[in-house]
C-alpha cells in the first residue's frame, strides 16, 4: 500500500500543521489538496477528516483519554492519528471501521514502528469493544456543555453571559454541521434563475440563498470549478457578507471607500452597483500588498477592475492620504476576532484568547475615526465584522457616536430577510440562525 497517497495520510499531515500553528485550517487543506492533486471525491473526504477531527478537538479528546490514561508518553502525531481515527469510527458510516483502524495501524507502522502500530490496534479496538464515555460523567453543567460543543471554557462562559445556556449550546452544535457552498451571483450581468439553470446543468444542486438576492447555496458542489465562475459571472461568498453592499444605498455614480477590502468580496459586489462611465469608483485599501493583488485579480476576473482602484495603505492612514468629504460612502469591514467563520475555520475557537477582546476594538474604534472625515455630509458610513462579539461590534458603535454627534444609525437596507436578527438598528447574525458565517451591521449616516 503507497500509505503516502492515501487521504488519512495527508489528513494526519494537515491535523499535525495546524496543532503546531502558524496557518489556519482552511488553507492547509486547499494547499494539500493541490499539492497532493486529490480528486474532488478524496477531496471531500480529506476536508470531512480534517475539519470533522478540528470541529470536536475537545470532544474526542474526552472519548479518548481513558484509553490512553496508562499509557507512558503518546507523541503528538500519534495521538492526532488516534483522534481522526476516533473521528471517523464515531461520524463517517460510509467507511467500515476495520478499515479505519487497519489504515491508522499501517500509518502508525510507516511514520513510527511497528510497537507505535500494535499500540494505535490496541487502542482503536479496544474502543470498538468498550465504546467511548458518556458526557454525563461530567457533573458541571458548563464544563459539560464545552466539552459536548468543542469550545474552550473560557469562550462558552462569555457566551452563556452574552446569550444563554440553551442558543450557546445550539451555536456550538450548529458549528460541528459542515458548511454549505455559496456562492454571489452578479444580477447585472446574468439572473440568479438564469445562472441557477446553467449550474444545474452543470450537476450542480443549487437553491436560492434564503437571505440574500444576490446569492445561491449547495449543500456539495465547488463553485469555483463552474463555468460561470470562470466567465466571472458568480463568485465564492458567505451568504452573510452579501448583505454588506446592499446596505450602503449605492448609486453609479457614487465614489466609495472599501478601507480593509482583502480579498475582496465586498469591493467587488460594490463595484457591480457602479458605472464607470459615471464616474463611479471603489477605492479598496489593504495593509499587505500581496493581498492588494488578490484584490486586483478577483475585480479582473469579475470584470468591475474599471471601476475599482487599489492601494496599499493602513486604514489608520486614511485621512493623511485623502481630503475631507472625498466619498459619498465608506465601507469598514473591520479586522476582527472572526468567531462568525467558526464552522470553515474550526480551528478559531482554540487559538482566540480573551485579551484579543480588549485589543481589537481600540483598532476598530481608530480605524472608524480616521476614515469619517473623509466621509461627505449625508454619507453613509457602514461598519461590518465577522464576530458576533459585542465588544466589537455594539460597543465600538457606541462609543463612535458618542464621539461624533454629527453621525446617526439608520435603518440597514437590504436586510428583510433576517429582520428578526437586528436590535436597535443593528444587525447580529449568529451561525445557528440561518447556517451560515456570524456577521455584524450597523449602518451610520453623517447628518
Amino acid at each position: 500500500m503507497k500509505t503516502k497517497q492515501t487521504v488519512r495520510w495527508v489528513a494526519l499531515d494537515v491535523l499535525e500543521r495546524i496543532h503546531k500553528g502558524g496557518a489556519y485550517s482552511n488553507l492547509l487543506l486547499n494547499e494539500s489538496i493541490e499539492h497532493g492533486q486529490l480528486n474532488e471525491k478524496d477531496s471531500r473526504l480529506l476536508t470531512e477528516i480534517v475539519y470533522g477531527t478540528v470541529s470536536r478537538q475537545l470532544l474526542l479528546d474526552f472519548y479518548l483519554a481513558p484509553f490512553i490514561a496508562n499509557a507512558k508518553k503518546v507523541h503528538p502525531w500519534v495521538k492526532q492519528l488516534l483522534l481522526l481515527s476516533l473521528y471517523q469510527i464515531l461520524y463517517l458510516d460510509r467507511v467500515p471501521d476495520h478499515a479505519i483502524v487497519n489504515e491508522a495501524v499501517e500509518i502508525a507502522k510507516k511514520r513510527g514502528n511497528i510497537g507505535i502500530g500494535k499500540f494505535v490496534n490496541g487502542v482503536l479496538r479496544n474502543i470498538q469493544r468498550q465504546k467511548v464515555p458518556s458526557l454525563d460523567e461530567i457533573k458541571d453543567p458548563m464544563k459539560r456543555l464545552g466539552i459536548e460543543i468543542s469550545m474552550p471554557q473560557w469562550l462558552v462562559e462569555k457566551l452563556v453571559k452574552e446569550i444563554g445556556f440553551e442558543q450557546t449550546r445550539k451555536l456550538g452544535l450548529s458549528l460541528l454541521v459542515p458548511s454549505h457552498a455559496s456562492a454571489r451571483v452578479d444580477t447585472s450581468r446574468v439572473s440568479r434563475k438564469e445562472a441557477m439553470e446553467i449550474l444545474q446543468e452543470e450537476g450542480f444542486s443549487v437553491q436560492e440563498s434564503k437571505i440574500s438576492p444576490y446569492g445561491i447555496t449547495a449543500e456539495k458542489g465547488f463553485f469555483a470549478g463552474s463555468r460561470l465562475f470562470k466567465e466571472g459571472k458568480v463568485t465564492v461568498q458567505d451568504e452573510s457578507s452579501m448583505l454588506v453592499a446592499p446596505a450602503l444605498q449605492l448609486k453609479p455614480y457614487h465614489q466609495v471607500l472599501d478601507a480593509c477590502a482583502a480579498p475582496g468580496g465586498k469591493t467587488t459586489h460594490i463595484a457591480s452597483f457602479l458605472d464607470h462611465k459615471q464616474g463611479g469608483t471603489v477605492t479598496a485599501l489593504d495593509i499587505h500588498a500581496h493581498k492588494v493583488e488578490l484584490i486586483k485579480e478577483n475585480a479582473q476576473r469579475l470584470q468591475v477592475d474599471p471601476v475599482v482602484q487599489t492601494c496599499v495603505m493602513d486604514a489608520r492612514k486614511v485621512s493623511e492620504s485623502f481630503a475631507p468629504a472625498t466619498f459619498d460612502r465608506i465601507l469598514v469591514d473591520a479586522p476582527c476576532s472572526g468567531l462568525g467563520l467558526m464552522r470553515r475555520k474550526p480551528d478559531i475557537k482554540y487559538t482566540k484568547k480573551a485579551t484579543d477582546f480588549q485589543k481589537l476594538p481600540e483598532i476598530q474604534l481608530e480605524i472608524l475615526e480616521k476614515v469619517a472625515p473623509t466621509l461627505k455630509s449625508s454619507g453613509i458610513m457602514v461598519y461590518s465584522t465577522c464576530t458576533f462579539s459585542p465588544e466589537e461590534n455594539q460597543a465600538v458603535v457606541a462609543k463612535f457616536l458618542a464621539n461624533h454627534e454629527d453621525f446617526e444609525k439608520i435603518e440597514i437596507s437590504g436586510t428583510e430577510a433576517v429582520k428578526k436578527s437586528i436590535t436597535d438598528k443593528m444587525l447580529t447574525i449568529y451561525p445557528q440562525q440561518y447556517g451560515t458565517d456570524g456577521f455584524f451591521i450597523s449602518c451610520l449616516r453623517k447628518k
